[in-house]
Parts: C-alpha cells; structure tokens; sequence
C-alpha cells in the first residue's frame, strides 16, 4: 500500500513537478488547485502527508492549515507548508503547519521532507 501526498497549490507546473517526482518515488499523489472545502478535500483522500501553498485562491493556505488543524480527524495528518514567501518558516508556525519548505526548492529537498515524515 503506497503512502499518499495531497499537494494543494493553484501553480499547475509545481504539481506536476511535485507529483512526477513524488510518483517516481513510488508515493500516490493528488493535487488541488484551491483549498476550498478543505475538510471534505482532505477527509475524501486520508492522505498521509500534506503539502500546503500559501497563495491559494478564496481560502488561504494559512486558513486552511488551522481548519485541518482544529479536526480531530485530520489534525494527525502532517502539513508541510511550502510558499516563495521569505517568512515562510513563520507563515508555517501561524498556520501551525509540521514543517516548511522554501520555495523554488530543490528535488531532493522535495524528497528529503517527504521521507523524512512518511518514508517507507
């Protein structure tokens, strides 16, 4: 049984990035452009990992990390909070995201996060 990654970000080429190399590692991917509903997103999927954008359109990343956050289904999940923002380590703490990762970041720093919270 694979482990799962839902990646919510509104940038067509990152989740096609992410979800190639992710894919590559042998990791099941879904992707969403938006954070809207993102209980019902989430609870659809049981992912094991989130990766979460700070831009998104309507409900923020930051909004939607604490909804996920506050569920006592879904608050177990990790959320890796990842922006190009320069603060983006204390977006993460206020949204209460498990870690960050700056973007444009580099694949094996893509990997090293993922691994290092639902490696095999």
């Amino acid at each position: 049984m694979n482990k799962k990654v839902f990646i919510f970000d509104d940038n067509t080429d990152i989740l096609e990035l992410c979800t190639l190399i992710l894919e590559d590692a042998g990791y099941e991917i879904k992707t969403s452009a938006t954070s809207n509903e993102i209980v019902d997103q989430v609870s659809a999927y049981m992912p094991d990992l989130i990766f979460m954008d700070n831009w998104l359109p309507d409900v923020g990343g930051i909004e939607a990390t604490q909804e996920l956050k506050k569920h006592p289904d879904l608050k177990h999940i990790p959320v890796i909070y990842f922006s190009a923002n320069n603060d983006v380590k204390a977006l993460a703490e206020k949204a209460g995201a498990d870690s960050y990762l700056p973007k444009p970041f580099d694949i094996h720093a893509l990997e090293d996060v993922v691994n290092a919270y639902i490696g095999k």
